[in-house]
């Protein structure tokens, strides 16, 4: 079952990359506007283009995403993102690798496929519909007990 988005019910797994923003003890999060994961809170992140380094893809999707530029650094964190539908075909296959990456300049804004972008601390994300794999990223790095 092909659909009009390349990324539902895909042929071949997708790469995605995102970036892990930490500035001033608050990490830069966006409401996903887009499936899969939409209404959830995550790492800003999106899929590879042809030709495109993990690095340039990262830098260009929390760009894209929240308006703040960032030095990207090391990858920190790689994940599997496999949906089902409720037949049990795959409606989602990603892999993620997420790097760590500094903050260089600008505010956040919600913008591309984020509803909303923004600063948060540990405190703040209980209280948040934050995506799984952010939550396990995020303890692996130590930024949440």
């Amino acid at each position: 079952m092909n659909s009009p988005n390349a990324n539902t019910y895909p042929e071949s797994p997708r790469v995605g990359a995102g970036a892990i923003v930490i500035h001033e003890g608050r990490i830069l999060l966006v409401k996903r506007g887009v499936e899969p994961g939409k209404g959830l809170w995550a790492i800003p992140g999106g899929t590879l283009r042809l030709g495109e380094t993990l690095r340039e893809c990262a830098a260009r999707e929390v760009l894209e995403e929240t308006g703040v530029t960032i030095a990207v650094g090391e990858c920190v964190y790689v994940f599997d993102l496999i949906e089902r539908d409720e037949s049990g075909e795959i409606k989602f296959h990603f892999v993620v690798a997420d790097f760590a990456a500094l903050y260089v300049s600008g505010e956040p804004k919600g913008a591309d496929d984020a509803d909303a972008a923004g600063w948060f601390s540990p405190l703040d994300l209980p209280d948040l519909p934050v995506s799984q794999n952010t939550l396990r990223a995020l303890h692996s790095l130590g930024f949440l007990n």
